[in-house]
């Protein structure tokens, strides 16, 4: 999605780095954080640097790339990975995503171990993203029958933090809505703020704005 006109993942590896956006920071400065290590990636978890079961999921598979580079030896790996399970044990992405790496990564030899984990931690990510877009085109059918029998805006009602943010691109209850909008149907949402952490004010509604899609903080 679009952060200041420029289109963006909530997650990507460049220079064997993992990029992401720092949400704590949110809405008030938009800042690109870099995770350099293992420890990093499940520091990023534990702070809600990064949050959302999907992105957390990804996190986690990046942070075993990183471990890789750290150090490309079997029982740091696994040790890392028990560490990056505990770092949110209530996501279930975040296990999911660690099991189906090291079931990968068993038995691979260590000259190729980085490139299969990085080749694997990327299909994760394009999976989710193939995932929320169909969620998106599902959704919008239901959008277009509402502004075809309504003739006016269709106001959608949304809580806590269930967007791009919270996935790599699209996100999930508002995939339909960002469909809507590059169709051309007119939306307005009514974002709940979502206390105590105000996922719903700080995250949903800051992304919304992004978009240009109309939206009201309850």
């Amino acid at each position: 999605m679009k952060i200041a006109s420029k289109s963006y993942r909530t997650i990507w590896f460049e220079n064997n780095l993992v990029k992401i956006i720092d949400q704590t920071k949110l809405p008030h400065k938009f800042i690109i954080k870099d995770l350099k290590t293992v420890k990093d990636a499940i520091s990023a978890i534990k702070t809600m640097e990064v949050r959302g079961a999907p992105l957390i999921g990804a996190t986690a598979a990046y942070g075993l790339v990183l471990s890789i580079i750290e150090k490309n030896d079997l029982s740091f790996l696994q040790k890392s990975s028990k560490e990056l399970i505990a770092s949110r044990p209530t996501a279930i992405n975040l296990k999911w995503a660690v099991d189906r790496m090291i079931k990968k990564l068993m038995g691979v030899n260590v000259k190729d171990i980085l490139k299969i984990a990085l080749n694997e931690a990327k299909a994760i990510i394009e999976e989710d993203v193939k995932f929320c877009k169909n969620i998106g085109l599902n959704g919008l059918k239901i959008i277009e029958e509402i502004a075809t029998e309504k003739k006016d805006t269709v106001n959608i009602l949304t809580h806590c933090n269930a967007g791009w943010l919270a996935t790599i691109d699209w996100g999930t209850a508002t995939s339909p809505i960002y469909h809507a909008h590059q169709k051309g149907i007119k939306v307005h949402v009514w974002v709940d703020e979502t206390r105590p952490r105000n996922q719903g004010a700080n995250l949903t509604s800051y992304e919304l704005n992004e978009e240009e899609i109309p939206n009201t903080i309850i």
